[in-house]
Formats: structure tokens, C-alpha cells, sequence
């Protein structure tokens, strides 16, 4: 008997076939491993972002550049995401997974040895590094829908982004407890961030997800090309409204420490302050999954777009403590319905073939945005005015183009005629 080539396609079905299970079993032994993950490891991102900002404060011989850690943190996980998901298309999502822990705790020991130095370039050199994990913990949300079905999808991903809700209470709990611990401020943080990342990589060992079968190389391409998935108006309007809601966040979060303290505040307040934020961040994810259900997805991102329109309204009404917390909660919640929609859109607009190409562009361009945020957010707030308060007036003004692209978009797409 002669046996043919089975198409990469075709066999992308009975991959599916033999690892989903009808009642989703799987998916949701995946999903606990993933929330875990996001728990623990995913602690190390709120301590690094409320952190970074204030260390290049003191490093950064130009206040201007405080927030440039951040944005190469970011650059680093917009640099890796399709590399990334090239290489867990070949070796799997556990083996990317792992990769990225190591990349997080090489940065983390990078930026300890920067603190240590004093050296300012070297620190940013360790912020890059922990770029590679940042881009491998947002391929989470994917890995939750890799074995699931699809009316379990959307509560997947909900499911996996809740998971940060222990690591906003983990991640700013430690930066209380490190940031002061040692004659260097702050060093003490990045050895913590080194051991969650050496101890949580173990956790993937549990991952039950099977390799994807690889093209060969002889074969022709399955699926849409990257500009065919581009051009397809779903899936433009989710990377558009994932970018905006992400990068509007963290251009809004990276600001937060420095003026929380540049108001004259603590430190530990400006934790707390992350604390709420993160926590508004994922805690929606409980019931953002059966909203969508329920109402659709692009109505649940319009309420996101809303939603970070309040918050920038509210941080405009002032800078006691009071304002921060609720501009950050809201800020947050806008964050999960924009991002979490964004995404959902995007898992139910391409077929696994195509899984690779569109998920690495999509985080490649959510991470674009997001470099540039946090390095617009650290001139804006340190360099657009006379002081701290009008810096940190010019970082919420400044959200305004882009809530009106992502809203112009949504609009776009809802009175475009539907397919039959």
C-alpha cells in the first residue's frame, strides 16, 4: 500500500481531533497549569514595572530616560514575540515557555548586577533580556486555547489572565518586602525576581499540550499569508484594539510610580497603587469571558474603549491618593475587557495552520505600541512641563488619539456589511 502525503492541514485537524477532548478535560488541566504560571511567574511583571522607572530615576543620568527600562522590557518582548512563536510551533509550547523563564532570570541577574554597578546602560541591558519572558508569558492566553474548544475559548483565556490576580498581590507584597532590603535599593527585588522565575519554570513540566506537526519543507504553505490574515477586517480591528488598550495602559502605568512619588507620596504607596491597578486588571477576567458570550465581543471591547476614557477623565481631576486609585482601577478594568476582547477576536478569526503567523505579528505590533508608550510615557512625565503634576496631566491628554482610533475602528467594522 501506498501511503500520500497527508496535507499540512489535514493533519492539523486530526492533531486537533486526538488531543482535544469532548469535555474539554485537557484544556482545563492546561488552564490551571497556565493560571498557575501567570500567578507566580507573572509576579515578576508588576514588581519590574512599579521598580524600573524609580532605579532609572537615580541611574539614568537624564530624568527623561527613567522609564527607558520599562521600554526596553517591552522592546525586548516585542523583539522576541515571533521568534517566540516560531519556536514553540516547532518545539512546543512547554519548551517556549521554559525558555522564557531562563531569559527572565538572566535579565533579572543582569539588572542586579546594573544596581550593583550603578551602571545604567548595563541595567537596560538586563531590561531587555527580561523582555523575552514578557513575550513568552503573553503567549499564556494562546496556550489556553490550543486544546480547548470553541465555546470554551473565550472562558479559557478569562481564566488563564485571572491568574494575575495572585501575582498583583504576590508581585507588590514582595517589592515591600525587597525593595529596601539591601544597602542597594532595589537589588534586593531582582534576586526575587530570579528565584520566581528559576522555581516557576517547573511548573510547565505539567503542560499537556502536544507539539504541532511541522510543514514540510517542500510543502506548500497551508492557510492565509501574513498579508491575506492583515487584510481581514476582524482580525485588523482585534491587533488594533489590543495594541490600543495595552499601550494606553502601560503608558499610563509606567508613569504612576513616578508620579506618585514626584507628588510626595511613598514608595509603598505607589505599590499599593500598582496593587489595585493589577488586581482591576484580572479580576473581570472571572466573568469577561461569559460577557462576551453573552453580548459579543466587540461590545465588550467598545465598553473597554469607554472604560480607559474614564480613567484618563478621572486623573485629570487630580493627585491625591484617591484619584490615583481609582484612574489605576479603572485603567485596569478597561485594560481586560479591550485586551481579553481584542484577543478573542483574534483566536476565532484564524484556523491552527495559520496559529504562528498571526499570533507572533499580533504581539510583535501589541509590543510595538507599548515600546512606545513607555518611553513616550517617562519624557511626558518628567520632561512636557514645569513639574510633576503638569507631566503627569500631559501622560493622560495624551490617550486621547488613540482612544478615538481604536472607537473609529470598531465603528468601522460594526457598519461594514456582513459576509453571507
Amino acid at each position: 500500500m501506498i501511503l500520500l502525503p497527508i496535507p499540512l492541514q489535514a493533519r492539523y485537524a486530526v492533531f486537533m481531533s486526538t488531543v482535544s477532548l469532548s469535555d474539554d478535560r485537557r484544556a482545563k488541566r492546561n488552564v490551571w497549569v497556565l493560571v498557575a504560571a501567570q500567578a507566580i511567574l507573572g509576579a515578576q511583571m508588576p514588581m519590574i514595572f512599579t521598580i524600573a522607572g524609580l532605579a532609572g530615576q537615580t541611574l539614568a543620568s537624564n530624568i527623561c530616560w527613567a522609564t527607558l527600562p520599562i521600554s526596553m522590557a517591552v522592546l525586548g518582548s516585542m523583539l522576541s514575540a515571533t521568534p517566540m512563536s516560531s519556536f514553540m510551533q516547532r518545539h512546543g509550547r512547554r519548551a517556549g515557555f521554559m525558555v522564557g523563564t531562563l531569559f527572565g532570570a538572566a535579565g533579572a541577574a543582569v539588572g542586579a548586577l546594573g544596581l550593583l554597578y550603578a551602571s545604567f546602560e548595563l541595567f537596560l541591558l538586563g531590561s531587555l533580556l527580561t523582555g523575552t519572558y514578557m513575550s513568552a508569558q503573553g503567549f499564556y492566553r494562546f496556550a489556553a486555547t490550543d486544546t480547548a474548544s470553541d465555546s470554551f475559548k473565550p472562558k479559557a483565556i478569562s481564566y488563564v489572565m485571572a491568574g494575575g490576580l495572585i501575582s498583583a498581590i504576590i508581585g507588590p507584597q514582595l517589592v515591600k518586602v525587597t525593595a529596601d532590603s539591601m544597602y542597594v535599593p532595589f537589588l534586593g527585588t531582582y534576586l526575587g525576581v530570579i528565584a520566581l522565575n528559576l522555581v516557576g519554570m517547573f511548573l510547565f513540566t505539567k503542560l499537556d499540550i502536544p507539539r504541532p506537526p511541522v510543514a514540510d519543507k517542500d510543502a506548500p504553505i497551508e492557510g492565509r499569508s501574513r498579508g491575506q490574515l492583515l487584510r481581514e477586517p476582524v482580525i485588523l480591528v482585534a491587533i488594533i484594539c489590543a495594541t490600543v488598550s495595552y499601550a494606553l495602559m502601560n503608558l499610563v502605568m509606567t508613569s504612576t510610580p513616578l508620579a506618585v512619588v514626584g507628588c510626595g507620596f511613598e514608595t509603598s504607596n505607589a505599590a499599593d497603587i500598582v496593587s489595585a491597578h493589577v488586581l482591576a486588571m484580572y479580576a473581570p477576567s472571572f466573568f469577561t469571558g461569559h460577557l462576551i458570550a453573552r453580548f459579543g465581543v466587540e461590545k465588550i471591547v467598545a465598553a473597554g474603549v469607554v472604560i480607559l476614557a474614564g480613567a484618563g477623565a478621572v486623573a485629570m481631576t487630580g493627585v491625591e491618593l484617591e484619584h490615583f486609585f481609582i484612574a489605576l482601577i479603572l485603567l485596569g478594568i478597561g485594560w481586560n475587557f479591550g485586551f481579553i476582547g481584542g484577543t478573542t477576536m483574534l483566536a476565532k478569526s484564524h484556523n491552527a495552520s495559520e496559529r504562528g503567523r498571526i499570533q507572533g505579528i499580533n504581539d510583535a505590533v501589541v509590543f510595538g505600541g507599548v515600546t512606545i508608550a513607555s518611553l513616550g510615557s517617562g519624557q511626558l512625565i518628567n520632561c512636557s512641563g514645569s513639574d510633576v503634576q503638569t507631566g503627569w496631566q500631559m501622560v493622560n491628554l495624551a490617550m486621547v488619539p488613540f482612544l478615538v482610533l481604536a472607537g473609529g475602528a470598531l465603528i468601522w467594522l460594526a457598519m461594514r456589511p456582513k459576509e453571507i
